[in-house]
């Protein structure tokens, strides 16, 4: 009996030795396998530095000059990082609430969650801390069987401790937020808030901080897009998990369950936002930039991987009215094309005045020139082939105005998509302020998504009459006329050879009529008088034209000849706005500018503009150009702007949209159409802002029928006044209704009631003209 019960106390004495020695085993077999892990034995693990810095991809930000995002720039990842401040307190507590109820009081593994996790199989929720949660996220990959399932835990356990050492709980918490991936574009926090509410983070409420938290348990099934249902009902479960920690009352919670679910689904990708045509003009801009500017250890810097913050001049305000502007005016004004120009009555639509095999070449070339094209030439196809899948009927999505989406479904062949495109008139405009050169809004074309070909300065089009006040500003500067000097109105000859004329040249009015009486330069201009400005040019001489138009800031090669005095030169909206705004500026040409700055994602200033200034007039002679421009919407082809009705009212209702416009501040403007109604310009000024608008077909050969319809008072001028008068609804914008600024000493004469005697046609003055 004795010897019975010594045994059995040696039994339990041995049971005891082997619990505590496998006990021991197991602790330190952990202890180990936590050490094997934190020295890269089962893979690599992040160094102190990466800890410091971690490897995450960040969208190029484009910043708006009164601090809005325009778009960004990103391959895969649309992510732009926020600091904890910039969240709302809901947001965290959502989070805290839901997915780490002690995250506050662990330092990255949750012992009482781990061992739950443990005896219940996970059935009461799991282990895993928002720190081994940004842990997973940043540094490890996903394992593919048990053991590696296992040892990734590990290393997350690690990897979470040593990024609790290494930043406070906030920093973690934003951390974790800015890398979860929302889908659907949204990238971190800033952009799920952008994407699915329309709105920065910090802007959040309750119910939809909610809905985002509820998302990071698994957002693609919890997709706010295609599963309403199911996430309204996780948020609810969410607001529940608030209200059993204290962040919300029980009444809060009841309520805001009830709430319904309000998503504001706004994407954001390159094709679609604010700005679309200028934000690609500065990807390229961006492009050129960094091939120039290294960083300091020599590598380019990555626009689309490094968080780059673009600082630019665009007014998003003043960006968004102008693209309202256009959207306004060519829906009604395409309207009106369409309307004429049905096949019934242009058996050629759109195009016009023009021969089948001329309509061939065009169709030809933009075959050859298109996307598919270029696409199936690299697969290999021939020509022929091709050719062929042009004439197969296909399902496509066109460009509509008249649906909400401005898209539709259709069917049709791809070169009855091209004809199709080609019936829509494109638009370009630019609005700046002339002092400092800062670009306020940019808007190249009608859509961006089917269009995108940018108009403002990669396009440029013949200016027409928006030509002739370099030639009236060159007369002004060099033969000191004033706006007052006259002129007579009759047809004009400068004959074969002078000025590089091969043949003589005789301009007629757009009217054909002349009315031989003695013209002032301001009339004349205001009422793009032919006569006049033939007469101008021979006095100046084109060379002395041509240089104006150069220091103004015209880059393009123009031919020095006589005819350049009625538009025919090639500008862009671009150059145009840039030039034009000397004539506000006191004579001084400042290059137009877009971007200001551009910081890295530490806020380390990488670039900073440099004005780039020409003194090219003075400023009596800008002055004197002012009061010229001014004509033209006071009574030339602008005054339009200042009426409170019109005569025939039916032209005006069918395409001077948004009339009457009743601006009687004061404005220098000048309207430009060239021949054949091809090319519609307007440009607008008031002291602080200058604005140019272009309207016309892809082809010269896509026009109206008539001047009513085609001149630029009628096509590009409503663009302008409908961009300034919501401009002027928004007084924060500070766009001046006041007079320009005159010299302090003004020796040319602008006062035509004033007029002196020896600014009169003298007997010289006529022997030189050839009439």
């Amino acid at each position: 009996m004795a010897k019975t019960r010594q045994k059995k106390q040696q039994d339990f004495f041995k049971f005891i030795k082997w619990f505590w020695i496998l006990f021991a085993v197991g602790i330190l077999s952990v202890v180990l396998i936590f050490q094997l892990a934190s020295w890269g034995v089962f893979g690599e693990m992040p160094t102190f530095e990466r800890l410091e810095n971690p490897e995450t991809n960040l969208a190029t930000e484009f910043i708006s000059s009164d601090g809005v995002t325009l778009g960004k720039l990103y391959l895969n990842d649309n992510r732009t990082p926020v600091d904890y401040n910039e969240l709302p307190q809901n947001l965290v507590d959502a989070l805290v609430a839901t997915e780490d109820a002690r995250f506050f009081k662990h330092s990255g593994i949750d012992a009482r969650g781990t061992l739950r996790a443990v005896a219940f199989l996970g059935t009461k929720g799991g282990a895993s801390t928002i720190s081994q949660q940004l842990s997973k996220l940043l540094f490890t990959k996903k394992p593919s069987g048990g053991l590696e399932r296992l040892v990734q835990k590990v290393k997350e356990w690690v990897i979470a401790t040593r990024l609790e050492r290494q930043y406070t709980k906030e920093e973690i918490i934003a951390m974790y937020l800015n890398q979860y991936d929302f889908i659907n574009n949204a990238d971190g926090i800033r952009s799920a808030a952008r994407i699915y509410f329309g709105k920065e983070p910090s802007e959040l409420r309750t119910e939809e901080s909610a809905v985002l938290v509820g998302m990071l348990k698994n957002s693609s099934l919890f997709n706010p897009i295609r599963r309403e249902e199911l996430v309204k009902n996780r948020r609810n479960t969410v607001l529940a998990q608030m209200a059993k920690y204290g962040y919300i009352t029980e009444s809060e919670k009841d309520s805001l369950q009830q709430t319904e679910m309000k998503i504001n689904f706004s994407p954001e990708s390159h094709r679609e936002g604010l700005a679309t045509y200028f934000r690609m003009y500065l990807q390229g801009w961006l492009n050129n930039w960094v091939e120039e500017n290294p960083k300091p250890d020599g590598d380019k810097y990555n626009i689309y991987l490094d968080g780059l913050k673009v600082y630019t001049t665009v007014d998003s305000r003043m960006q968004r009215n102008a693209e309202e502007a256009v959207q306004e005016h060519m829906k009604n004004l395409q309207a009106e094309f369409f309307h004429q120009n049905t096949p019934k009555r242009n058996p050629t639509t759109p195009f016009l005045d023009i021969s089948k095999g001329a309509i061939d070449t065009i169709m030809d070339r933009a075959m050859r020139n298109s996307e598919r094209w270029r696409h199936y030439k690299r697969e290999g196809l021939s020509e022929k082939e091709i050719e062929a899948t042009f004439h197969e009927k296909t399902e496509m999505t066109v460009f509509d105005w008249n649906t909400d989406s401005y898209e539709k479904d259709t069917i049709m062949t791809p070169m009855d998509s091209i004809r199709y495109y080609k019936t829509f008139l494109r638009t370009a405009m630019m609005s700046m302020e002339p002092q400092t050169g800062h670009v306020k809004a940019w808007v190249g074309g009608i859509d961006y998504k089917h269009f995108q070909y940018d108009l403002v300065k990669q396009g440029s089009r013949q200016a027409g009459s928006l030509f002739k006040p370099f030639v009236y500003a060159a007369a002004i500067d060099q033969l000191r006329y004033s706006p007052c000097f006259t002129l007579p109105d009759n047809l004009y000859s400068i004959e074969a050879g002078k000025h590089g004329n091969m043949e003589a040249w005789r301009p007629k009015n757009s009217d054909g009529k002349y009315s031989g009486e003695n013209m002032t330069l301001k009339s004349a201009l205001a009422n793009s008088v032919n006569t006049i400005t033939a007469q101008l040019i021979d006095r100046v001489g084109p060379g002395s034209v041509v240089s104006l138009a150069k220091n103004m800031g015209i880059t393009k090669d123009i031919l020095a000849v006589p005819s350049i005095a009625l538009g025919t030169p090639d500008v862009s909206v671009y150059e145009m706005v840039g030039a034009f705004g000397t004539y506000a500026n006191q004579g001084v040409y400042v290059k137009p500018v877009m971007v200001t700055r551009i910081e890295d994602k530490n806020g380390t200033v990488l670039y900073e503009y440099t004005p780039e200034t020409k003194d090219v007039l003075s400023k009596e002679v800008a002055y004197a150009m002012i009061n010229l421009l001014e004509g033209v919407t006071q009574y030339g082809s602008g005054a339009r702007l200042r009426h409170t009705g019109a005569k025939d009212q039916t032209v005006y209702k069918e395409i001077i949209t948004g009339y009457p416009y009743e601006l009687n501040n004061p404005i220098a403007g000048k309207t430009g159409t060239t021949q054949n109604q091809s090319d519609g310009w307007f440009m607008g000024m008031v002291p602080n802002l200058v604005t140019g608008v272009w309207v016309g077909g892809e082809e010269r050969s896509i026009h109206f029928s008539s001047i009513t319809y085609g001149q630029g008072a009628a096509m590009a001028l409503p663009i302008w006044a409908l961009y300034m008068k919501k401009n002027y609804a928004n007084q924060e914008l500070g766009v001046s209704k006041e007079e320009f600024v005159a010299p302090e000493e003004m020796t040319i004469n602008i006062d035509c009631s004033k007029q002196q005697e020896d600014e009169i046609d003298t007997e010289d003055d006529l022997d030189d003209l050839d009439f």
